[in-house]
Parts: C-alpha cells; structure tokens; sequence
C-alpha cells in the first residue's frame, strides 16, 4: 500500500490542508509533504497521530485494502493486512487478521527485530488492548509502568493510557494481540 498516498486522499476527503493537519497532529507541514510523497514513513506513533487529527482509525485507513462480498472467515499467512507504515530490517511489522473496520475486535500478529519501536511518541487510542509474546522480549510502557516481558508473558490494559513497545533484546520479538474495540 502506497501510505502517502492513502494519507492524501484521506486528507483531501476531510477537507484538510497540510498545514492544518500538520498544525493538529503536532508536525510540520514539511513532514506531511515528505510522507505524501513517499520521501519518509512516519513510526507507527506518527501515523496513529495523524490519523487521530483527521479523526480516522488505523484499521479504517487500512479498511478498504480487503473488499469481498461474502464475509471472509479464514485467513492464510499471506492474506494478512500489513498495518506499519515503516519497512526496512529494524522496522515493526504489524499484520492484521481481516478487516478490522467490520469486527469488534481487532487481532494482530506483531513483529519486532532487536532495536525497533512504535516510535518515540506514546501511543493512546480508545479500547482495551492484550498481548501474548509468543518469542523474545519485549519492553512494554503503560503510563509510569516499564515491564520487559518474554516468551509466554503477556499484558492487558486501557488503551487510552499513553503506552510504547520497545524490542530490548538482542533477537526477534513476536506478539500476538487484540484491541477491542479496533480503535488502532
């Protein structure tokens, strides 16, 4: 999916300038100007900012990319949503399960390579959010709270509590996780 691109249609449809969303999101117009053009991607933080200024949802933005006319029940590994704006070897990857725009629950399969992040922004969106790490470790904030946790470990908290994910370690970390209702 061509973000930038996704990110200007958006835009445009809700009647926003660059500089206006820029001015909501806590950006420059210059960066909005780099992301449409495909010149930057913005962390997982910077994009739910920017959404959240339109007001629209990770999963609304990512909604359309899954257009079928009977509802879809199985989901083979390749038929994910890939949902991070970041590529690149130390960039998150955040697959999800189906069209969360449909659902009450928003399920993903969350991949973090030793160093990456969802951005230096702490991440809040409305709903409950739960995860199980599946392999490696992983460093979770909710508010004041900092708590590395590996393999088997998990966390359930309200969304709406500033939170960040961290990969501490040295390998690969994998997590499973719903937020409900998908407000990501």
């Amino acid at each position: 999916m061509n973000i930038g691109k996704r990110l200007q249609t958006i835009r445009k449809a809700h009647g926003l300038s660059q500089r206006e969303l820029a001015s909501r999101a806590g950006l420059t117009n210059g960066t909005i100007s780099l992301i449409e053009k495909d010149r930057t991607s913005p962390s997982v933080a910077s994009l739910k900012s920017l959404l959240d200024a339109i007001p629209i949802s990770i999963a609304e933005f990512f909604a359309d990319i899954e257009e079928t006319a009977e509802p879809k029940l199985f989901y083979l590994p390749h038929e994910f949503i890939e949902v991070a704006p970041k590529s690149g070897p130390a960039a998150v990857s955040l697959r999800q399960l189906g069209n969360a725009s449909t659902h009450a629950l928003q399920l993903l399969d969350e991949t973090y390579p030793p160093k990456a992040d969802t951005g230096p922004e702490l991440l809040s969106h409305i709903g409950e959010e739960a995860g199980i790490v599946i392999e490696g470790q992983i460093e979770v904030t909710v508010g004041d709270v900092v708590k590395v946790l590996g393999p088997g470990a998990g966390y359930l908290f309200d969304s709406r509590e500033p939170h960040r994910f961290r990969n501490v370690g040295t390998t690969v970390c994998r997590i499973i996780s719903a937020c409900t209702p998908p407000t990501f």
